[in-house]
């Protein structure tokens, strides 16, 4: 890391702190991931180059798999019987949600169809601007619409949980882990990661801590979850890094592709919404998780938010990452078939 990036990283945790202080005495809810995920963004906009470093940003999907590892026990297992019916909504979800948001940023806004479509896949950011650089999409509105769907999924779903009173019930693990369980869970967690990157698995090192963590805290030869000092900072520079993406973005460039963004995103969250009561009356899970678990924000961001909530972790992050497989199979195959149209 040069000279310049630290100073670039420096800033940025800074600002992300400071709006996570705000939003803490404000009272918000998850105020670690609103606080850093809107100061970081305003700072951006207003001209500031603003970034979180990879090496930083793959600890914290690290600690956020431990800490929704810490969560996996027999009682889960128990709860886990009534999942698959919650599964196999996860694939209507994505083609109602995709098809909906193509239709609107082609009818609405004039995006051509290669645009709309990468800029509406429900999730899966990076995987998608991947595949925008080549073709001859839109690669900024791209980039933004999908930002923007990011951003505003970790502003307002800790805000209606909040408003609509869907408070978790199940318990926090009392314990924190000891210093020497925790350094060999994140060794182990590293390890396993980079393994599941080697075989292209989404999310490998978030995938990596919750398997590392699931199977300690099972095996019973562990118990507690991170200490505060670890996760509190995990949140606060996710919510950095969600901030972060629109930095260097100028305001012309922004504006039409915002408002195409915000338009989608608030349909897809009405969707989204509408697809989680009904999983959470015919599954039996509780409202808070299903609306993590079904709405189409960042895997890394809505199980994060999912620990500090209190909303089956484990239940929200195996939807996301389900809905990320998903999309991995299916984007290529959209464009390809798009592709062989033209």
């Amino acid at each position: 890391m040069s000279l310049a990036d630290l100073r670039t990283f420096l800033l940025t945790a800074a600002l992300a702190s400071a709006g996570a202080i705000a939003a803490y005495l404000l009272g918000l809810p998850a105020p670690f991931l609103i606080g850093p995920a809107s100061a970081v963004s305003i700072a951006g906009l207003a001209g500031l180059r603003l970034s979180i470093p990879t090496s930083v940003r793959n600890a914290c999907f690290v600690a956020v798999g431990l800490s929704m590892g810490a969560g996996l026990t027999p009682e889960v297992f128990v709860a886990a019987r009534t999942w698959p019916l919650s599964f196999l909504l996860v694939p209507v979800t994505i083609v109602i949600l995709l098809y909906s948001a193509t239709w609107i940023l082609q009818r609405f806004f004039g995006y051509d169809r290669t645009t709309a479509l990468l800029a509406a896949s429900p999730g899966h950011l990076s995987f998608v601007l991947s595949l925008a650089a080549d073709t001859r999409s839109d690669l900024l509105a791209v980039g933004v619409i999908q930002s923007v769907r990011v951003l505003a999924l970790t502003l307002t779903v800790p805000l209606i949980v909040e408003v609509l009173g869907l408070v978790g019930t199940a318990p926090h693990p009392a314990a924190t882990m000891a210093i020497w369980p925790l350094a060999i869970s994140f060794a182990a967690a590293l390890g396993l990661g980079w393994v599941l990157m080697r075989l292209r698995v989404p999310a490998a090192l978030l995938m990596g801590g919750m398997i590392a963590s699931g199977s300690v805290h099972l095996s019973g030869m562990v118990e507690g979850n991170l200490p505060a000092w670890i996760l509190i900072p995990t949140y606060v520079l996710l919510g950095g890094m969600i901030g972060s993406r629109f930095s260097g973005v100028s305001l012309r460039a922004l504006r039409t592709a915002f408002v195409a963004g915000g338009v989608v995103t608030v349909v897809v969250v009405v969707l989204a919404a509408l697809i989680a009561a009904l999983v959470s009356h015919i599954a039996d899970v509780p409202v808070d998780a299903a609306l993590i678990a079904f709405a189409p924000g960042g895997l890394e961001t809505m199980a994060a938010m999912a620990v500090m909530l209190n909303a089956q972790p484990t239940y929200v992050g195996a939807h996301h990452i389900l809905r990320l497989l998903l999309l991995s199979a299916l984007m290529p195959y959209l464009l390809r078939r798009d592709l062989s149209r033209d």
